[in-house]
C-alpha cells in the first residue's frame, strides 16, 4: 500500500505486490493460483478502492503465467526447482518471464481503469513507464530475496 502513493512524473506506477505471483511454484494447482491470484488482488482493491480492478487483473495475471513460462521455457521438465527464479529458469528467460507479466498486467489494469482508447499516447506511455518501473523494482527485489536463500 506504501506504493499507491508513489507516482512517478504522473506516469509510472510501481507494481510491487504482483511479485508473490509470479514466484508461486510452478506444481501448485490451477485452482489455487486463480484464487491466490483473485484473493491477492482483492485485497488490493480492499485498501485502495479500485472496485475489483486489481482482482481482475491479478487473476488474468495468474491465469497467464505458466503459458508466459512456455513462451521462453518449453521443456518444464528441466527445471530445477518448482518455483520460477533466475537460478531455476536462467537469468536470460527469468527477465523475459518477469517482463512479459508485468506488462501484462500493467497493460490490464490501465485499460481498465481508463474504459477507452481516448488518449492512446498517455495510456501507452503509462503502461510502458510502470511495466519497466515495476520490473526493475521486481528484479531488484527478487535479487535482493535470492540472496538469503
Amino acid at each position: 500500500m506504501v506504493f499507491n502513493n508513489i507516482c512517478l512524473f504522473n506516469v509510472a506506477v510501481p507494481f510491487v505486490f504482483i511479485y508473490v505471483l509470479v514466484r508461486l511454484p510452478l506444481n501448485l494447482s490451477v485452482n489455487w493460483v486463480l484464487t491466490i491470484g483473485f484473493l491477492t488482488g482483492l485485497s488490493v482493491d480492499i485498501f485502495a478502492n479500485t472496485q475489483g480492478m486489481n482482482a481482475l487483473a491479478c487473476t488474468i495475471l495468474a491465469m497467464s503465467r505458466r503459458n508466459v513460462l512456455h513462451l521462453y521455457f518449453p521443456r518444464e521438465d528441466e527445471l530445477t526447482d518448482p518455483e520460477p527464479s533466475a537460478k531455476s529458469l536462467g537469468l536470460d528467460v527469468y527477465m523475459k518471464y518477469l517482463f512479459t507479466l508485468v506488462l501484462l498486467y500493467c497493460a490490464v489494469i490501465f485499460l481498465i481503469e481508463a474504459c477507452s482508447f481516448f488518449d492512446p499516447v498517455r495510456l501507452g506511455l503509462r503502461i510502458v513507464c510502470s511495466s519497466v518501473l515495476s520490473f526493475l523494482l521486481l528484479l531488484g527485489l527478487d535479487s535482493v530475496l535470492s540472496r538469503h536463500d
